[in-house]
C-alpha cells in the first residue's frame, strides 16, 4: 500500500520533470529558427558563379537591389556606388542581383554585366549572378523578400529594376524602396544611417 502511494506521488513529479525537460529542449530550436529565418540563411552565387553564404554579412546593414544594364534607372549605379563608398567602413554592404524580368533590360551574360559595371560605373560593391526576381523560377531569396508569409511588412512582387530592400544587422528586412527612390536620396540615406546606428 505504501509503495503504491509513493508510486502515485513520484509519477506526477517525474511527468512534470519530463515536461520541463521537453520545454528546455525546444527552446534552442525556436531560437535557432528565429536566427535562420532571415536573409542570412540563403546561399547565392557571385557574378563569377562561386557560392556565397549570405550569413557572412551578419552584423552588416545590407541594401539588396535588383539591377539591369539597359534601364532608365541604370544610372542609379552611380548613386549606389556613392553611398557604398560613404558607409562601407561603418558596416554597410550593397548586394546587386541582375535580373532580366523587367523589359528584358539585362540580356547579357554574367561576364558582360561584370565588365559593364566595372568599366562604366566603377562598381566596387558585390555583384551576383543573374537571378529570376519575379514569376516562374523565382530565386529563393527573392521569393523570401516578396512573399507575405516570410516578409509580411514589405511583401509584394518586384515592380521594376532597382527595387531596394534594406536589411538590418540581424538579417531582417526593415525597409523597401521603389525604383524611383534614388540611392543617395534623403529617404534612403536616413534609413541606412538609422540602421547603422543600431548596435551589432
Amino acid at each position: 500500500m505504501i509503495a503504491r502511494l509513493v508510486s502515485m506521488v513520484v509519477a506526477p513529479a517525474a511527468l512534470i520533470g519530463l515536461v520541463a525537460f521537453s520545454a528546455m529542449a525546444e527552446a534552442p530550436a525556436k531560437e535557432k529558427s528565429a536566427v535562420t529565418d532571415s536573409v542570412l540563411k540563403f546561399q547565392v552565387k557571385d557574378i563569377d558563379g562561386k557560392p556565397v553564404d549570405l550569413a557572412k554579412y551578419k552584423g552588416e546593414v545590407i541594401l539588396i537591389v535588383n539591377t539591369a544594364s539597359m534601364c532608365g534607372y541604370t544610372d542609379q549605379y552611380t548613386g549606389l556606388e556613392a553611398i557604398y563608398e560613404k558607409y562601407k567602413g561603418k558596416g554597410f554592404e550593397i548586394l546587386a542581383f541582375p535580373a532580366n524580368e523587367f523589359g528584358k533590360q539585362e540580356p547579357g551574360s554574367n561576364a558582360d554585366i561584370k565588365t559593364f559595371c566595372s568599366t562604366t560605373y566603377k562598381v566596387s560593391f558585390p555583384l551576383f549572378s543573374k537571378v529570376v526576381a519575379k514569376g516562374e523560377g523565382i530565386d529563393p531569396l527573392y521569393k523570401f523578400l516578396t512573399s507575405p508569409e516570410t516578409d509580411p511588412k514589405f511583401a509584394g512582387e518586384i515592380t521594376w529594376n532597382f527595387n531596394k530592400f534594406l536589411v538590418n544587422r540581424k538579417g531582417e528586412v526593415i525597409a523597401r524602396f521603389a525604383s524611383g527612390d534614388a540611392p543617395e536620396s534623403a529617404k534612403v540615406v536616413k534609413a541606412v544611417e538609422s540602421a547603422l546606428a543600431e548596435a551589432k
